[in-house]
């Protein structure tokens, strides 16, 4: 979007948030994002702006969500989806408290995302937890994404985690098969309930540490924080999880828990696709204190 400005010696700032209608932070934000140019060229927000000077804002809202640049690792795009290596402490879609800085507005300013799922949650075929680290697919149109959602809700779409959790893991492999529904004592938290919904995790030890051990898990189901509850339920909870557990937190970076594998049918080819990612720099500088 493009403004002409009409009167001499007014702060970009300003201008920019009577213009727009949105508060001067808002603004600020845009400018360090390097999404505001005046004549063609990046200055601050208090530059003084002149009569003449055409200042071009490349921020936009799509169903009254804001497209963000943002820095996204796509690892694998085409007309129909996208998957992404989403970063530690980034929020999947807009909600109470998180309007901006999600997954959903980065991708936003990207492409067209499908409206499958409303104004709120455009392209989001499946969820992680904000401190939760890894791949997702999401997708471009409605078409894919109903194909991709039915595969999900089919259990055919394949996810492997990596997780460190406390306390040294007797068993080589194991399956967890234990409901999940919203916890009555704590409504902000999930838990193994008799009338919660089906939920199955399989896990295998990948090395063990004094107190700690390394798994790596797959998923039958996608309930909201599945294998946090799943592993607390057994006595295990994931390391650093500032949730669950109830352990002594390392850091504010969140959770050892990273969706390292990702594979589905893509739903025009019929191709299988899968992809594989690095564990993130958060979970290994906590996994090396453990070595």
């Amino acid at each position: 979007m493009e403004y002409q400005v009409k009167e001499n010696d007014i702060r970009l700032d300003n201008f920019l948030a009577s213009c727009m209608d949105i508060s001067r932070s808002q603004v600020t934000k845009m400018i360090k994002s390097n999404e505001v140019l005046v004549n063609g060229k990046l200055v601050k927000a208090g530059f003084m702006l002149k009569a003449g000077d055409k200042v071009l804002v490349n921020h936009v809202e799509v169903n009254g969500l804001e497209a963000e640049k943002l820095d996204l690792d796509i690892v694998y795009e085409d007309d129909d989806v996208i998957v992404v290596n989403k970063a530690n402490g980034m929020v999947v879609h807009p909600g109470a408290g998180n309007y901006s800085g999600t997954l959903v507005n980065g991708l936003l300013y990207h492409t067209k995302l499908s409206d499958v799922n409303g104004a709120e949650r455009p392209g989001i075929v499946h969820r992680i937890d904000a401190y939760t680290t890894g791949l997702l697919m999401v997708a471009k149109n409605n078409k894919a994404h109903e194909i991709l959602a039915k595969e999900l809700a089919s259990k055919k779409t394949y996810r492997k985690y990596i997780a460190l959790v406390w306390e040294v893991i007797p068993n080589d492999s194991g399956e967890i098969d234990a409901p999940i529904g919203r916890s009555h004592h704590d409504r902000k938290k999930m838990a193994v309930l008799a009338d919660g919904k089906e939920a199955i995790t399989h896990f295998k030890v990948l090395k063990r540490y004094d107190k700690a051990t390394l798994i790596e898990l797959r998923l039958e189901t996608g309930r909201t924080h599945q294998i946090r509850v799943h592993m607390d339920y057994i006595g295990h909870p994931v390391v650093n999880d500032p949730v669950y557990g109830n352990r002594k937190l390392f850091d504010d970076s969140g959770q050892c828990l990273h969706a390292k594998e990702l594979g589905f049918v893509h739903p025009r080819t019929g191709e299988y696709m899968q992809f594989d990612s690095e564990l993130p720099e958060c979970f290994m500088n906590i996994l090396k204190k453990f070595e």
